[in-house]
């Protein structure tokens, strides 16, 4: 494992220093899972946006859509068990 050095300020150490300790860990373990879950976190957001980028693709080569109204009352009346029509698409004007 490779050894990577950061620069801290002094305040940012002692911010560390207390959360490590609210949280039971040592400074070290405490940056190490502040690191993961912003990775993590970036790695999430990259996928979520890749989906919301083939989606909208989607949208754009079939050119139609559910409003926001409809789409709800679907899935509200889905939600209560009941058998709902699917809602109209309709075309987007671009």
């Amino acid at each position: 494992m490779q050894t990577t050095t950061i620069r801290l300020d002094d305040t940012m150490k002692e911010r560390i220093a207390a959360a490590a300790d609210h949280a039971g860990k040592s400074a070290h373990a405490f940056i190490l899972d502040a690191i993961s879950q912003t990775v993590e976190q970036v790695e999430i957001d990259s996928e979520f946006n890749a989906i919301a980028d083939e989606r909208w693709k989607a949208i754009l080569a079939c050119g139609k859509t559910v409003s926001w109204e409809d789409a709800k009352a679907y899935l509200t009346a889905k939600s209560r068990g009941e058998s709902p029509n699917r809602p109209l698409t309709r075309s987007t004007s671009h």
